[in-house]
């Protein structure tokens, strides 16, 4: 019983983390999208593509945690890299300074 009671509070995404994806729609538009990856024993990473093609991230405990958070926020999409979500980024040269690290 102590596994299933630890599983959902994996499971339920902070209110710090729904108000950050919230605030991700707000300012990047109706509807966003959101894919949920496994970065292991992390959580997971929900990461965030604006309908103007912005994108953000929110890290959370689990992949349920991720799926529990797309679900909680309104106008959040769940997807997957596919066609459609990858045309739909817009990576300008900032993001991808910051990516490099610089």
């Amino acid at each position: 019983m102590a596994e299933t009671e630890e599983k959902t509070e994996t499971a339920a995404p902070t209110s710090r983390q729904v108000a950050a994806a919230r605030d991700f729609v707000k300012r990047h538009g109706k509807p966003s999208r959101a894919v949920v990856e496994n970065i292991g024993r992390i959580g997971a990473r929900v990461v965030l593509v604006g309908a103007d093609g912005a994108l953000g991230d929110v890290v959370v405990a689990s992949v349920e945690a991720g799926e529990a958070l797309v679900e909680a926020v309104e106008d959040l999409e769940p997807a997957e890299w596919d066609s459609e979500t990858v045309k739909a980024t817009k990576i300008g040269a900032e993001h991808r300074r910051r990516m490099a690290g610089k």
